[in-house]
């Protein structure tokens, strides 16, 4: 029986270069793999990484999607991988139906994102993984925050400082006066909790 993985890190923490790898090792080996992305960005179409691979995603899932729409079931009938970029941004339900599709269909599916926004709470998509992958694995390249400890935090920075308010999904390209950065927890509490109220 196929499993369902979950392979998390902060922001600038290599996991889609840990995607292009294991894509790389696959296709090897002559498997099938389908690229799947939340449709969370001016660029979903692409899957691309800071130090320049980039792949054309075969598989765009909007928020309100399904695996099992006919679309999706005539790609992926010949899939033996499913690789997932930003899986975070999923839907408890394209979570749920990944997971259906690893067990009965005996499809691999390895998920890559962030575990938590920048509210330091739980992504939908992050959660129900959690809840139901098979492995979860913190990726082991580090990122690191400003002050050089391992950042485990992803910070919202706007305009001026460090914030906890606002949209819960500014979706990439949407707002140029956001940025994410990775914080260690004393940083994240100093910079960005110290003077925020929930």
């Amino acid at each position: 029986m196929a499993k369902i993985s979950f392979f998390y890190s902060a922001m600038s923490g290599g996991k889609t270069t840990v995607l292009f790898q294991v894509l790389s090792n696959y296709e090897e080996q002559r498997k099938h793999v389908v690229l799947i992305k939340p449709s969370c960005s001016k660029m979903n179409h692409l899957i691309s990484t800071k130090i320049g691979n980039t792949r054309k995603v075969d598989l765009i899932l909007e928020e309100n999607d399904t695996i099992y729409s006919k679309r999706n079931q005539v790609l992926l009938q010949q899939a033996d991988v499913l690789l997932v970029d930003e899986a975070h941004f999923l839907t408890t339900k394209q979570v749920e139906e990944l997971w259906e599709l690893s067990k009965l269909s005996n499809i691999t599916v390895i998920c890559y994102g962030l575990k938590t926004n920048f509210k330091s709470i739980l992504f939908d998509g992050s959660k129900r993984l959690i809840e139901l992958a098979d492995e979860i694995l913190e990726l082991p390249v580090v990122p690191l925050c400003s002050c050089g400890k391992k950042a485990r935090f992803n910070a919202r920075y706007v305009k001026d400082g460090y914030t906890v308010t606002g949209k819960e999904k500014i979706l990439e390209g949407e707002n140029e006066t956001i940025h994410y950065v990775p914080l260690c927890g004393e940083c994240y509490l100093k910079e960005v909790l110290k003077h925020q109220i929930y």
